[in-house]
C-alpha cells in the first residue's frame, strides 16, 4: 500500500514518525518532503511541486496531519479529486471546531482520526483497504 503524508513543517517530527511506522509495516512512501531545506528559488519550488503532485496521485492512501499548511490543503484537493482514500489526523477536536475547520474536512470521504499518533497508525493499518465511506474512527 502506497501512502503520502501532507502536513506543515511544524509537524515534521510527527510526519517522520508516522512514515517510519508505516514503512516498518510494509507500506511504501511515495515521497518524503521533510528532507527539503533552504529552498530559495521558484524553480526549486516548481520541481518539488511536480514531485509532490505525482506522489499524491500515485498514493493509495493520502494522510493529512493537522496542523497543515497551504500546500497540504492543495494536496488534499488533489487527493479528493483523484478519489484517494483520505485519513485526516488531529490530536484535538479542531476538525469539528467551526473557527478552525474547513468545508472539505467534512466531506464523507475524509476519514477523521482524533487521538494519538499511535491511534493514527493503528487505524491506517487496520483499515488500509477502505473505500471512501468517510466514517469517522
Amino acid at each position: 500500500m502506497r501512502f503520502y503524508i501532507a502536513s506543515s513543517f511544524k509537524n515534521i517530527d510527527n510526519v517522520r514518525n508516522v512514515a517510519q511506522q508505516l514503512k516498518s509495516r510494509g507500506f511504501i512512501q511515495t515521497y518524503d518532503w521533510t528532507t527539503h531545506t533552504g529552498i530559495n528559488a521558484l524553480q526549486e519550488l516548481a520541481a518539488i511541486g511536480a514531485k509532490e503532485k505525482k506522489a499524491v496521485l500515485s498514493a493509495d492512501l493520502f494522510i493529512i496531519m493537522l496542523p497543515a499548511g497551504k500546500g497540504s490543503h492543495v494536496e488534499l484537493g488533489l487527493a479528493l479529486g483523484a478519489g484517494k482514500t483520505i485519513f485526516m489526523y488531529s490530536a484535538t477536536n479542531e476538525i469539528y471546531d467551526m473557527e478552525k475547520t474547513c468545508t472539505f474536512y467534512q466531506l464523507p470521504e475524509v476519514h477523521k482520526i482524533i487521538g494519538t499518533i499511535d491511534d493514527l497508525v493503528s487505524t491506517i493499518k487496520q483499515n488500509s483497504r477502505l473505500t471512501n465511506t468517510g466514517e469517522p474512527y
